[in-house]
């Protein structure tokens, strides 16, 4: 009996994550831990914004770039950027306020209003209250899912679903609904942790003729 005990404990072990129970905290702590262990990151996304009130959607593709401390870029194949230098958030959207541009100081703290895994997974379990979703194959890999609901309104949305990664905890995809009802649906396309980054990769130049506006903060972005 012993000797079938240890054999079942190390078939168990030799399982692929995807095919073990997994509660949603070990799900979400292990993306948490590791988005910690990230010191660059770039990623290619699909994103599919839908307003509910007129039936209408758009879909644009985009990459995105991170490097600690706070440097970060996204951009769009619309020409909307969104791009943190180490000093200055830049952000410009000319698919939605064309000719304007806002600036405002950065230095990581409202990282959350503009990258999507700052927002998610900066101490979920203190600011969400989380649940498995279940399972899914995202892009071909194997995932596991959890809800994001907000402990408090001024979350920037009112429910997020998150699919995280069974081999490499990064996140897969993901559905956000915000208070106006406006959702978006983003699914990575290629993914490759802490990759040689220049840092004139972050740089953002000001396009001829568009206005500046400066703000102090940011609340959320819709892009």
């Amino acid at each position: 009996m012993k000797k079938l005990t240890t054999i079942a404990a190390l078939a168990f072990a030799v399982l692929p994550i995807s095919a073990r129970a997994q509660s949603a905290d070990a799900i979400i702590d292990r993306a948490v831990a590791a988005y910690g262990r990230l010191n660059s990151m770039r990623a290619e996304f699909k994103q599919t914004l839908t307003n509910p009130l007129t039936g209408n959607s758009q879909t644009t593709s985009g990459v995105i770039l991170r490097q600690k401390p706070n440097l970060l870029s996204i951009t769009f194949d619309s020409g909307d950027r969104v791009a943190a230098d180490g000093s200055t958030l830049w952000v410009y959207l000319p698919s939605s306020v064309p000719g304007q541009v806002m600036r405002m100081p950065y230095t990581g703290g409202n990282a959350s209003s503009v990258d999507p895994a700052e927002q998610f997974l900066n101490s979920p379990r203190t600011r969400f209250t989380v649940t498995s979703s279940g399972t899914a194959t995202v892009s071909g890999r194997p995932a596991h899912a959890v809800t994001l609901v907000p402990k408090r309104a001024n979350a920037g949305f009112t429910s997020a679903k998150v699919w995280i990664d069974d081999a490499d905890s990064s996140i897969r995809q993901f559905d956000v609904e915000s208070a106006n009802g406006l959702r978006r649906h983003v699914v990575i396309t290629s993914f490759t942790a802490n990759p040689a980054i220049a840092k004139s990769s972050f740089r953002f130049a000001v396009p001829k003729g568009a206005k500046v506006v400066d703000q102090n903060q940011m609340s959320g972005v819709a892009y």
